[in-house]
């Protein structure tokens, strides 16, 4: 499988994120992951669409956009607009799961789904066959920072064997307490794209860790 590494700004420097963006740009990464927050879904408040425009511009990278807020549906449209070239909801966070999918899809922009750490696995089935990519939150989501859920590892595990039965080839990403320490476990249970936030941005020499991450 194809390894990816997908650092999240939610840990950069909110002072200089055209700089902390660019670093990104010139990195092994070959994805941005854009964490955004209502103080609804999560207890907390993150990027909305102006801060979108300047990270669009600052990198040439896929941006990953992550909803952590409720009534996706009503939002995901803009978030496309503004630069966003995957957009992911909650499930949890929709009553209209089809109708989120399928705006995203007429905005133009790849669909993922993610679910939080005691959502089961099995909740995806439906929805698996039309999306491109499903996020598994290794922590709580709402806060970086957090150490990896061990148990996270038999979930992807169990993710990988529903997408091989179901036929599909579902890219797997996981989100949550990843650094060069756990990466290659994570990678070998079957996960594709990984979202490492602290482990980058705090690092004495961030595209290096991102190095030490993809060859884990």
């Amino acid at each position: 499988m194809q390894r990816t590494v997908a650092p999240s700004m939610l840990s950069a420097d909110f002072g200089h994120l055209e700089r902390d963006t660019r670093m990104i740009d010139r990195s092994a990464a070959e994805w941005v992951h854009i964490d955004v927050m209502d103080g609804v879904f999560v207890p907390n408040i993150s990027f909305g669409f102006p801060v979108m425009k300047p990270i669009r511009k600052a990198t040439s990278k896929l941006l990953d956009v992550h909803l952590m807020i409720v009534a996706p549906e009503k939002y995901v449209a803009r978030f496309v607009e503004a630069g966003a070239d995957l957009v992911t909801f909650h499930l949890e966070a929709t009553e209209d799961p089809a109708g989120c999918i399928a705006r995203i899809r007429e905005a133009g922009a790849k669909v993922g789904v993610s679910i939080k750490p005691a959502t089961p696995v099995e909740a995806l089935r439906e929805w698996l066959p039309a999306v491109d990519l499903v996020l598994v939150m290794s922590v709580e989501p709402g806060f970086g920072g957090q150490s990896f859920i061990p148990g996270s590892l038999d979930r992807i595990r169990e993710l990988r064997a529903l997408a091989t039965e179901l036929g599909l080839a579902t890219i797997i990403e996981v989100d949550g307490g990843i650094s060069a320490a756990n990466a290659r476990e994570v990678f070998d249970a079957g996960a594709e794209v990984l979202v490492a936030g602290s482990a980058v941005f705090k690092a004495p020499d961030p595209e290096a860790e991102i190095r030490r991450i993809l060859e884990a």
